[in-house]
This record gives structure tokens, C-alpha cells and sequence, in this order.
């Protein structure tokens, strides 16, 4: 008590909230919610149900989600369907629509949205079963060609699909 009274009342509030919020950031926010007895996972490879989207899309999809989950948690990739937690999923939707116009009416950006339906399993804990689809765009100047950029949008976009997957299975989000 003698750190209270040297520091005042109000500055040793001020660090006491302090560290119990950087605790709670440390441990509640950051931490995924796995099973204890969950060892494994399995991506399966995403198929392609997008007629436009790049013969590529579905496998590098699969590899960022694999990478993620493999590098973050404990878990392991196993090529089962016999695994804790299993990944199935399809690109339903690759399209490129008009972000903005000018006026004149004609684009002046262009956005390119990716949508991939997911169905994850839990043998651990089957209440948090969900099958959803999820879906992010990234916009680009309508003067550029999108095979110029298309490699960076989908990388970009992968990223953010497969946190948004990640979140949703195993952060409670």
C-alpha cells in the first residue's frame, strides 16, 4: 500500500487498469479457442464453383487457411476426414462489378469481390458446427487491367478470407 501513497490514488488506478487491460488483451482477445483434446485438422482442398475465377484461386485459398491454422494453434493438418476439425469449402463467387463512377458514368474503380462457402466440423464440439459463406473485395483503378493485378488482389483478399475463417472457428467471432 505504501506504492499507492506515493503514487496517489488516481495514477495507481490508472496502472492497475493498465495491466489488467493488456492482460485481457493478452489472453482473451488473441486466444483461440480450441479443445484441449483436439490435435488435429483438416483443409480440405476448396473446389471452384466460379466460373471466372482463376484455375488457381480454390488450391491457394486452401494453402493460406492451412498455413494459418497450422502456424497460430497446436493443430495439425491431417489428411482425414477422421480429423478434430474439418474444413470443406467451394468459391461460389468471383466477380468484378463497378466501385465508382465518375460524372460522366463512366468507372472510375472497379472492385473485385471473392466469395467461398465453408463447412466446418468439430468432432470436439459439435455446437460449433456452421456452414456460411464468407466474402471479401478489394477495389482497384478502372484504367488498370485486371490480370496486371489480379495475382495482388487475390493474395490480399486470401488473406482476409482466411482470417474471417479463422475467427469464426476458433476465436469465437
Amino acid at each position: 500500500m505504501r506504492w499507492v501513497k506515493k503514487l496517489g490514488w488516481v495514477n495507481a488506478a490508472v496502472i492497475c487498469g493498465l495491466v489488467l487491460l493488456s492482460g485481457c488483451w493478452l489472453y482473451k482477445f488473441n486466444a483461440s479457442s480450441i479443445d484441449a483434446n483436439a490435435h488435429t485438422v483438416n483443409v480440405n482442398l476448396f473446389s471452384s464453383k466460379a466460373p471466372l475465377a482463376p484455375p488457381t484461386l480454390a488450391q491457394k485459398l486452401t494453402e493460406v487457411l492451412r498455413n494459418q491454422i497450422t502456424s497460430q494453434t497446436r493443430l495439425t493438418q491431417e489428411n482425414s476426414d477422421s480429423a478434430d476439425y474439418v474444413f470443406t469449402g467451394s468459391i461460389s463467387g468471383y466477380d468484378i462489378s463497378n466501385a465508382a463512377v465518375t460524372n460522366v458514368e463512366q468507372a472510375s474503380s472497379l472492385r473485385l469481390t471473392i466469395t467461398v462457402s465453408i463447412d466446418f466440423r468439430s468432432r470436439t464440439n459439435p455446437k460449433s458446427n456452421f456452414s456460411t459463406s464468407f466474402s471479401r473485395s478489394q477495389d482497384f483503378a478502372a484504367n488498370v487491367s485486371i490480370t496486371s493485378i489480379q495475382d495482388q488482389l487475390i493474395t490480399k483478399i486470401n488473406s482476409d478470407l482466411s482470417d474471417d475463417i479463422f475467427n469464426r472457428a476458433f476465436a469465437n467471432w
